[in-house]
């Protein structure tokens, strides 16, 4: 119920800014409803029709022509380009804005995360470059970072490499100084495998290219021994790899499939991760005044950088269709957060599902600003020409383009939602 409610406040915003500016410019707005399918509630004032339906998740504020050539007085044609611009932006405009102020409660209740350095391992090639701890990190790599967050992003979503140089920028004692350095490289040997939990010896999946699944293990496999050592569980695994660390030495590994005893001599693969040799912050530090509405809008910058950088991993291929999420996936994610921080008192819950709601706001505008088809940001391109232009585009051939536009996204939300199922179930 909570997740509904949140998802229908930020499409309602949403719809509120197309409907408040379309009143501005004197376009006659027929419906301006909340819900998707046939209509529960509804009532008619000053011509428009305001309307509850039965499915939630969605919501529509349905403008006189909008999707005709109709341009007589009151249509949605009939308004001046930049008016009609002004509509079309006000849907994203506004999600912004309650992302904004969502994200100022936030920070004045609990704060925000600086990316201050809260160790530097000593002797590492980050503490001979001069980096020390209390340095609050301002870009990495050439990114501009904000926040803890920032940076943890960025290094999800680009990962440091053998042979790299690190690039920082740092605050210190008011001043800015500029660190780089190669990082140092930490040498593990591997099996390749992961347990299906921390207490068990059970093979829940293999890493492909590894050792164990080259030798014929398979998911579902009990590993018993190594060298002979009995390993019956997770603990007893743990400290034979602490007493005994893997090297490129082979050893031989003793499994069970089905009741049966099998054993393979495994050379374990050696994997170099380079490390940067600092730890930062992540958690919430208080602030007050004018930095609570400063973090505010750092807050929801963040949220649409990380969008951005989201929709480009997307499109390059780092993410695939199964990493997207559709409104039934979103309304698991709020649950879960909610059953997450009920241990963490009644602040955190809300804190939590409000930082929710600004993630799902900021996204909503980013997604809708797309310049794609039955999109806003698709309508904008023809208002631009148009706008440029000084006569509006075919409006029958837009027409068309917005519903192929809108057939194709249709398709993608069934696939999303699909996956959304798989996911949960």
């Amino acid at each position: 119920m909570i997740a509904v409610i949140i998802f229908s406040v930020v499409i309602l915003i949403h719809e509120l800014g197309h409907f408040l500016l379309a009143k501005k410019n004197h376009i006659e707005v027929l419906e301006f409803s909340l819900g998707m399918g046939p209509r529960i509630i509804s009532t008619v004032k000053g011509g428009t029709r305001y309307s509850v339906k039965l499915f939630p998740l969605g919501g529509s504020c349905a403008m006189a022509g909008e999707d005709a050539e109709d341009d007589s007085p009151g249509t949605f044609n009939s308004a001046p380009v930049w008016g009609r611009i002004a509509v079309v932006a006000a849907g994203p405009v506004f999600n912004f804005l309650l992302a904004f102020i969502l994200s100022v409660i936030i920070v004045g209740c609990v704060g925000y995360d600086p990316a201050t350095v809260l160790e530097v391992t000593q002797n590492s090639a980050a503490d001979k470059a001069g980096l020390k701890k209390g340095d609050v990190i301002t870009e990495y790599q050439g990114y501009h970072i904000d926040l803890g967050k920032d940076l943890y992003v960025y290094s999800y979503l680009n990962e440091l490499k053998e042979g790299d140089t690190i690039r920082l920028k740092v605050k210190r004692d008011g001043k800015e100084q500029e660190i780089s350095y190669k990082p140092d490289v930490n040498v593990r040997y591997l099996l390749g495998f992961n347990r299906s939990d921390v207490n068990s010896m059970t093979v829940e999946s293999l890493i492909k290219g590894m050792p164990l699944e080259e030798a014929g293990l398979e998911a579902g496999d009990v590993i018993t021994k190594i060298n002979g050592v009995e390993v019956p569980d997770g603990n007893a695994y743990e400290k034979y790899i602490e007493e005994h660390p893997l090297s490129k030495e082979p050893v031989t590994i003793t499994y069970e499939r089905n009741g049966l005893e099998y054993e393979a001599e495994i050379t374990p693969r050696e994997y170099r991760t380079p490390v940067s040799g600092f730890g930062y912050n992540t958690y919430s530090e208080k602030t007050s005044g004018f930095n609570v509405l400063k973090y505010g809008a750092v807050e929801v910058k963040y949220m649409i950088r990380t969008t951005i950088l989201s929709l480009k991993e997307l499109v390059t291929g780092h993410l695939g269709m199964k990493d997207l999420s559709g409104p039934v996936g979103v309304v698991d994610a709020i649950g879960d957060t909610y059953e997450q921080s009920k241990s963490e008192g009644t602040l955190m819950i809300w804190m939590n599902l409000l930082n929710m709601a600004v993630l799902l706001s900021a996204n909503l505008g980013v997604m809708n600003l797309l310049p794609l088809p039955a999109l806003d940001g698709g309508r904008l391109v023809f208002l631009v020409v148009e706008a440029i232009r000084r006569k509006p585009v075919n409006r029958q051939v837009e027409g068309m383009i917005h519903f192929a536009g809108l057939m194709l996204l249709m398709a993608l939300m069934v696939i999303v939602m699909y996956n959304d199922i798989l996911k949960i179930f």
